[in-house]
């Protein structure tokens, strides 16, 4: 791979310039709540759009903060004297972060864009020139080995990443680093890998400039940098998941054929992960005719593991050709040239019978057990981020229903998850609601449709009483038979606690 036409990136091995340039960036504010305040909140979503234009109408001013904006995010050449009184310049020149244009000012070499981590962390993402946010606007630049910064997918992998102190952790595919960004806050040791040798420098632009810790970065396609039997807590990918024909763009096109780099990823990862470890990732997968969908990913998974696939969205083909076409800028080249590369996604597709293409998360987690829950679903609904930790709690409680029959479920003790409603649907004036349902105001937000019994059950649960004891009361006042009861409602228990409606434990 080629990078020559690219800029030259700023020199990775002073991290003291880093860190003066950085705490230059914070003396002026230039962070994601000074923008906000600065550009306000239609100028600041349309950055995050990669529009441009509403942001350099409101820095037309001349204050430090309107300065290091055109500089940094706008990619606009400003007065060599005025930004000496803001900078380190003679140190960013020196170090490559600014070159000098014309006879009186100086330019940035690499888009700097502010960015709060899940805690209201200051950090910086480095990216290539006119490329910080990926997306499907176009990225600015077509060139194979350019580096992107932080679209809508990075945040929903760091925003869903189980956030648990571990040993080790691994960022397949760093990018610009984001995720070992995230990763170095509860990792003793990072890990980041990537094909591309310029996203491993930016990374470590990403993560100097962010005042975070030296990651351990390694050149290589997929897992095969990493030493034989060396294995981690946490592994996370943003792969180039995009399934095209061919591998165009080093950043989003995986290179091989349809969807197998996303299954090799996740096939490979389970014997890369510790007991107990967590493996997650964003991947597209292939609707193919005459196969069920969910059957195909549950055959990715490796032996060993749990897993819950998240399918969010699906899009016919036509749709997903045109979404990644103008991601690469083609809309806005030759019509004819335009044309053949839609006929090219379109024959690739055809010649695989695909018909439609999911996006999703894949989340394994290593047991061992002889008995793997497997959970593959539809989920296209809002849900609340960070989910980290309902994805982590989804794990134990399959844990828990795994290792527990339904005796000793009956003899167990369960409380209403938080933030838990109960909403009633039938006729006005009716004696009995037609249905019960209850819902989530947190996490996945689902929503479960149960009988009284199950309402009953569910609002009693506060961690005093067993399952069985509050069962035996019902059964009282409704005036069934206890055994029959008992016997019945194992099953919708177990439902509302693999849903996270019920939380085991007194």
């Amino acid at each position: 791979m080629s990078d020559s036409s690219l800029p030259v990136l700023p020199a990775a091995d002073r991290p003291d310039i880093a860190a003066r340039l950085r705490d230059a960036l914070l003396a002026v504010s230039f962070t994601a709540d000074g923008l906000l305040e600065l550009l306000g909140a239609p100028a600041y979503a349309a950055l995050a759009r990669s529009e441009t234009v509403p942001a350099l109408r409101a820095t037309r001013g001349d204050t430090p903060l309107e300065l290091l904006v055109r500089l940094f995010l706008l990619q606009q050449p400003v007065p060599h004297a005025r930004v000496a009184g803001v900078l380190p310049v003679e140190d960013c020149l020196e170090t490559g972060w600014l070159v000098r244009v014309g006879d009186d000012e100086v330019a940035a070499t690499v888009d700097v864009r502010p960015y709060g981590g899940l805690d209201g962390e200051d950090w910086f993402i480095v990216s290539d020139l006119g490329c910080a946010v990926g997306g499907a606007g176009g990225i600015g630049s077509r060139e194979e080995g350019v580096v992107l910064g932080v679209g809508g997918a990075s945040t929903t992998l760091a925003g869903i990443t189980v956030r648990t102190p571990v040993a080790s952790a691994l960022d397949l595919g760093t990018g610009s680093g984001i995720q070992a960004l995230h990763a170095g806050r509860h990792a003793t040791r990072v890990t980041a890998t990537d094909v591309n040798p310029r996203a491993l420098h930016i990374t470590a632009l990403t993560l100097a400039l962010s005042g975070a810790p030296a990651a351990d970065l390694r050149q290589g396609s997929l897992f095969e940098p990493l030493h034989e039997g060396e294995t981690f807590d946490l592994i996370v990918s943003n792969p180039p998941f995009v399934i095209s024909p061919g591998a165009r763009l080093t950043y989003r096109d995986g290179g091989m054929g349809g969807d197998d780099l996303c299954r090799t990823i996740v096939q490979q990862s389970g014997e890369r992960l510790n007991e107990g470890g967590f493996a997650q990732f964003l991947a597209n997968w292939q609707h193919v005719e005459g196969e069920d969908w969910q059957d195909r990913l549950r055959s990715w998974v490796p032996r060993g593991c749990d897993a819950w696939i998240v399918q969010r969205e699906v899009q016919d083909v036509t749709q997903y050709a045109e979404l990644w076409l103008r991601d690469a800028g083609d809309h806005r080249e030759d019509p004819a040239e335009y044309q053949a590369r839609y006929d090219a996604w379109l024959d690739e597709f055809e010649a695989r019978k695909v018909r439609a293409v999911g996006f999703g998360w894949i989340t394994l987690r290593r047991t061992g057990s002889a008995e793997p829950s497997i959970t593959v679903e539809e989920w296209p609904h809002p849900v609340e981020q960070p989910l980290g930790d309902t994805v982590r709690a989804h794990f134990d409680r399959i844990a828990y229903l795994r290792d527990n029959d339904d005796a000793a479920l009956l003899d167990g003790y369960f409380r209403l998850a938080r933030e838990i409603v109960q909403e009633q649907v039938g006729l006005p004036g009716a004696e009995d609601p037609e249905h019960v349902v209850l819902r989530q105001h947190r996490g996945m937000r689902r929503a479960t449709t149960v009988d009284t019994v199950g309402a009953g059950f569910a609002g009693v649960c506060d961690g005093t009483l067993s399952a069985g004891r509050i069962l035996d009361a019902i059964a009282q006042l409704v005036g069934e038979d206890p055994v029959l009861l008992r016997d019945r409602t194992p099953a919708q228990i177990r439902l509302l606690v693999e849903q996270g409606f019920l939380e085991p434990g007194n």
